[in-house]
């Protein structure tokens, strides 16, 4: 299924995307349900129910405006720093370099507030020159948990996935520097794209596709992950260590090579830039620089 929050008829709704993409089947979900985006239904499948709420008549896609599948994650969004191998070394000498030389360690693992969440085709805001000047893209794989636990063994991290969405974990560079922990980099408002929608495990294989991000047209950066330095399940295993994943958490899995930081000079997003990421299997997330 691909799962889908919007705005359609004034109000917040949850439905089924169909399968070539042209039209949602609106879920019959009351208000506050609604309100929560995917994360009613994900919630529901985790105590077992199995029947979908009945849906009503298609409505062509270019009739509702698209949120992000989690408006407001239930809590902060887990995300990994340094998953794959021509990523860890354009920023071996800047954002990593303080951080374990064996990049196969251990996953750096920092987190972004639910609150920077925006959607698709929503406008991210760049804070001006005074906070940062430096705000970079980061295209990912997200992983939307869907059923929870704690010390997830890897073997039966993949049983735990309820489906994948695409983020844009945008960071400010020199704040990102500047601390020793990334949060406040990564946490600015509207500093985390989602969408277009979740895509359920049963029809995306999220171990094997393909992350691509165009800034402006221009191919940026374009990576497998099959060649994460972390799989996806040793990274349920890792964030759940300790710590109890609940339906609806999200992991974002790290980014390809190509981010504005690590080019020659670095290229970072100006107002009126374009980001657009596509991911096989998931679709097209674009937002505006503003």
């Amino acid at each position: 299924m691909r799962i889908a929050t919007y705005q359609y008829q004034g109000r917040r709704q949850v439905g089924l995307v169909s399968e070539d993409g042209a039209t949602v089947r609106t879920l019959q979900f009351d208000a506050p349900r609604s309100r929560r985006g995917a994360l009613s239904l994900i919630e529901e499948r985790a105590t077992g129910a199995t029947q979908l709420p009945p849906t009503g008549e298609p409505v062509p896609l270019g009739e509702v405006r698209l949120e992000a599948p989690l408006p407001m994650p239930r809590r902060n969004i887990f995300c990994v720093g340094r998953n794959y191998h021509a990523h860890a070394k354009e920023l071996s000498a800047s954002v990593f370099k303080n951080n374990a030389a064996k990049v196969d360690t251990w996953p750096i693992v920092f987190t972004k507030v639910p609150e920077c969440v925006i959607g698709p085709n929503d406008e991210v805001r760049l804070p001006g020159e005074s906070i940062s000047a430096q705000i970079d893209y980061e295209a990912e794989l997200a992983v939307v948990i869907g059923k929870g636990g704690r010390n997830i063994s890897r073997e039966d991290a993949l049983s735990h996935v309820f489906g994948y969405t695409i983020v844009n974990d945008v960071t400010a560079r020199d704040v990102q520097m500047r601390h020793q922990q990334w949060d406040l980099g990564k946490s600015f408002d509207t500093f985390c794209p989602m969408g277009p929608w979740i895509v359920t495990a049963d029809e995306m294989d999220g171990t094997r596709t393909r992350v691509r991000c165009w800034v402006n047209g221009e191919l940026r950066q374009d990576g497998q992950t099959t060649d994460f330095i972390f799989d996806i399940p040793t990274l349920i295993e890792t964030c759940s260590r300790g710590i109890t994943l609940h339906p609806g958490d999200v992991i974002a899995t790290g980014t390809p090579a190509g981010v504005g930081m690590g080019l020659t000079p670095p290229q970072y997003l100006k107002a009126g830039d374009v980001v657009r990421i596509e991911i096989d299997g998931l679709g097209t997330l674009e937002n505006r620089f503003v």
